[in-house]
C-alpha cells in the first residue's frame, strides 16, 4: 500500500489481520529486512511494514527531516487509518521513532532491537575531526574559488563518513547528520507499554550499555541479550529472536 504524506509517497507492506503492528526498520535497509518477522507476526496481527522515506520504494524527503518528522508522518499514518494502540518494532534507527512515538502516544506493546537513542560517548578523537573537518570547510569557503572549495570538502567528507553516511545521497547525508547524536534517554520514562529490549552484546552501533539504559529508564522493561552477536542480532540468532517474539505477542 502507498501513504500519502505531505507529498511524498510512502509504502507499506500490510499483511495479516488483527491487532496492529508496525515494523520500522534502521537506517539503510527497508522493509526487506523484517520479512521473516512480518510473517510470523501476521498469524495473528495486522503487520504495516514500513520503508522509511529515503529508503526502498518511499520517496526521499524533501527537505532535511529530523526524527521529530518521522514520528510525526507514523503519527499521521496512525491518524488517517484509524489504528490504535499499536504495537511497535524498531530496529536501530526505527528504534528513534519507536521510542518517541510511545512516549507520546497509546502503544499495546514495543519492541527496541539494537535501537538508538542514547547519545553515544565519543572519544576526543571524534571530536578532532569533526572540529577540523569544520575548520577546513571554513577556510576552503573563504580562500578558494566554490568550485574548489566543494571539490575538497567532498573529497574529505567521503574519506572520513561512516558507511552509512558515503552510501547515502546528500539529503539523506543531512538527515543522518542531524539525527545520529540525538539523545532520547528523557523521553524513555514516559513509555508506558510494556518493552521487550533485544540487543547484541558484540554490538558496536549501539552498545549494549545502551539497552541497559533503557532498561533502568523505561518502566515496564525486559532485557533479552542474543550473546556472539552484533547489531543485526535478529538476524545473526533468528531462531532466538522469533523465540522471544512468539513469547511476547502470545502466538503459539
Amino acid at each position: 500500500m502507498i501513504f500519502r504524506y505531505n507529498n511524498h509517497n510512502i509504502f507499506i507492506d500490510k499483511q495479516g489481520e488483527g491487532e496492529p503492528v508496525l515494523l520500522l526498520h534502521g537506517w539503510g535497509c527497508t522493509h526487506e529486512i523484517f520479512k521473516a518477522l512480518q510473517q510470523l507476526l501476521a498469524q495473528k496481527y495486522t503487520v504495516y511494514n514500513f520503508d522509511f522515506p529515503g529508503f526502498g520504494a518511499s520517496d526521499e524527503p524533501s527537505e532535511v527531516w529530523g526524527t521529530e518528522e518521522y514520528t510525526r508522518m507514523i503519527e499521521a499514518f496512525v491518524k488517517e487509518n484509524n489504528i490504535e494502540r499499536p504495537a511497535l518494532v524498531g530496529h536501530s534507527f526505527g528504534g528513534r521513532i519507536s521510542i518517541i512515538f510511545a512516549s507520546r502516544n497509546e502503544s499495546s506493546r514495543v519492541v527496541l532491537v539494537d535501537a538508538a537513542g542514547v547519545k553515544p560517548k565519543r572519544p576526543l578523537k571524534y571530536y578532532y575531526k569533526v572540529y577540523t573537518f569544520k575548520l577546513l570547510k571554513w577556510l576552503c569557503n573563504i580562500f578558494l574559488p566554490k568550485k574548489k572549495a566543494q571539490e575538497i570538502i567532498e573529497k574529505r567528507r567521503k574519506g572520513a563518513g561512516s558507511s552509512d553516511y558515503k552510501n547515502a545521497s546528500p539529503m539523506m547525508r543531512a538527515i543522518l547528520s542531524k539525527v545520529v547524536n540525538e539523545d532520547l534517554t528523557h523521553l524513555m520514562p514516559n513509555i508506558k507499554a510494556p518493552t521487550l529490549l533485544f540487543w547484541g552484546n558484540l554490538d558496536t552501533a549501539t552498545p549494549l550499555s545502551d539497552a541497559k539504559t533503557m532498561e533502568r529508564l523505561i518502566p515496564d522493561a525486559g532485557l533479552v541479550i542474543a550473546h556472539g552477536t552484533g547489531h543485526f542480532s535478529f538476524l545473526e540468532n533468528a531462531g532466538l529472536f522469533a523465540t522471544v517474539m512468539k513469547n511476547f505477542f502470545k502466538i503459539n
